[in-house]
């Protein structure tokens, strides 16, 4: 009796050549509807299962394959069903070639409204992963192929050997049980509109070390999004903190329109500066506090320059990482003679969610990609800000968004002069500011991630020369924090939003 394969699939690619040498190794296939069509027409011989099961497809074709004759035939077990088998009239299928309804694709089309709620629905498939879960059930049995790039190893092996060695089988079940809990997690993610996004992970990578040496650590995509970057060098495998930290100093940078580049250490910005040239603004980032930018992660919002990577060398920047949209090509020649500083090339993704680990759980919330502009503030003192500390205010507010909590930044010109974070006293974020910033803190503005609790962190910044303040506003105490600054003559501005970060 020949080998029975049950092929059904959504992508054709490559399916009759397939299909016509397994035939030739003496295969019986069986097929449903437009993949019956295209198998024929390749001019291979073909069972329809409604022969099979003496069932037509109903529904509209949402009933295909689900009968006991082909679910049997493939679950059956080898040398112990074969008598319930036989009593049953359920023969054996052997191979299991299924690729699922293009849901994904479908739901890119019904999120930009080209395609309907309905057409969505029927994009679900149901036979498609029965079968697929089934074969690779009783993959000791039955060979099972869910992807179009297998068919090569499969036949090759079919061809020498006459059939599917165990250990491919094992394989291709393993493959299978990825793919369908990625295709329920994108319906997961669809039909709870995003509220799920992140939930499956894919293509694991191995990592220098963890948080610690002793500690491993792996980086994972998750399934449906591009991790969108490239290491170009790496002659040290990244580690976690690597990517933290990069991933920190990526989303700072692209908070801005104008050229911009910035110092990264433990997940904090050391300095951050604009200029119209992104080689002036990386000096200028570098600068702003040499002390903190060592065993750094740089962050350019444009391509990274050879002038960059020629200053890091001239002034020994100890830099672990370079992350930009693009390197030119004289900077990566120079760069080789620097081989341990790690080269992301970045694509710009908009990221809708954010995914943590929590207590045994995960955490989900949507990124926070508020941009404001000088329309959303209030100025809310009797003084008013010039256009020149309005700029230097959303230059400040930008980069407070992303120092950890509670977090206050000092920035003057589009740099960053001294930066306070991570202190579980807004006021102590204030002094350490200012003692990072020195005499550069006079005639700088000061950013608050979160509202002033009281008004010290305000005399703190008069005594360092602050010359206006930007903060969500929101506190009980309000009142009492703009007197402060009127008294004290400084004009203040509320954004009405927070900006934590933990």
């Amino acid at each position: 009796m020949p080998k029975r394969a049950l092929i059904s699939v959504s992508d054709k690619a490559g399916i009759a050549e397939f299909a016509k040498r397994l035939s030739a190794s003496g295969w019986e296939i069986l097929s449903t509807g437009g993949t019956a069509d295209v198998i024929r027409a390749g001019g291979t011989k073909v069972t329809d299962v409604a022969e099979v099961t003496q069932f037509p497809e109903c529904f509209g074709g949402r009933v295909k394959t689900m009968h006991p004759l082909i679910m049997g035939g493939v679950l059956m077990r080898r040398g112990k069903d074969d008598s319930d088998a036989q009593k049953l009239g359920i023969e054996p299928i052997d191979m299991v070639v299924v690729n699922l309804y293009p849901f994904e694709d479908t739901a890119k089309s019904y999120k930009l409204k080209a395609k309907s709620y309905e057409e969505l629905i029927e994009q679900i498939d149901i036979g498609g992963p029965t079968l697929l879960r089934s074969a690779a059930k009783n993959y000791k049995d039955v060979t099972v192929i869910t992807d179009v790039d297998d068919y090569a190893r499969v036949l090759e092996e079919i061809e020498s050997n006459g059939d599917t060695s165990l250990d491919l089988r094992s394989e291709l079940a393993t493959k299978v049980f990825l793919r369908t809990a990625a295709y329920d997690s994108a319906i997961l993610e669809a039909l709870s509109e995003g509220k799920s996004k992140g939930s499956m992970v894919v293509n694991g990578i191995d990592l220098r070390y963890g948080e610690n040496p002793h500690q491993w650590g792996r980086f994972y995509e998750r399934y449906g999004e591009s991790a969108g970057w490239t290491v170009l060098q790496e002659e040290k495998k990244m580690s976690y903190l690597n990517i933290l930290d990069a991933d920190g100093a990526w989303n700072l940078v692209c908070d801005f329109s104008e050229p911009t580049a910035a110092c990264i250490k433990h997940a904090n910005p050391s300095g951050v500066a604009s200029d119209s040239d992104i080689t002036e603004a990386f000096q200028k980032s570098y600068d702003a506090d040499r002390l903190s930018a060592f065993g750094v992660i740089v962050a350019l919002n444009r391509e990274c320059t050879a002038d960059i990577i020629q200053k890091i060398i001239d002034q020994k920047i100890f830099t672990e990482v370079i992350i930009a949209p693009g390197f030119e090509e004289g900077a990566i020649e120079l760069l080789k003679s620097k081989p341990k500083i790690r080269a992301i090339e970045v694509e710009r993704v908009e990221r809708e969610v954010s995914v943590r680990t929590c207590l045994g759980g995960i955490l989900v919330q949507n990124v926070d990609n508020k941009i404001l502009t000088k329309d959303d503030l209030t100025i809310v003192t009797d003084v008013k800000p010039t256009d020149a500390q309005l700029d230097d205010l959303l230059f400040a507010w930008h980069v407070v968004k992303h120092a950890k909590s509670n977090a206050i930044v000092f920035a003057k010109g589009g740099v960053t002069t001294g930066i306070g974070c991570g202190q579980t006293s807004r006021v102590d974020s204030t002094i350490i500011a200012a003692r990072r910033a020195g005499e550069r803190a006079k005639g700088s503005v000061m950013a608050s991630d979160a509202f002033f609790p009281f008004p010290d962190s305000v005399e703190e910044a008069a005594k360092n020369g602050i010359s206006a303040i930007i903060q969500p506003g929101g506190s009980i105490r309000d009142d009492e924090v703009i007197a402060k600054a009127n008294e004290l003559g400084i004009p203040m501005v509320t954004t009405g939003v927070r900006a934590f970060r933990h």
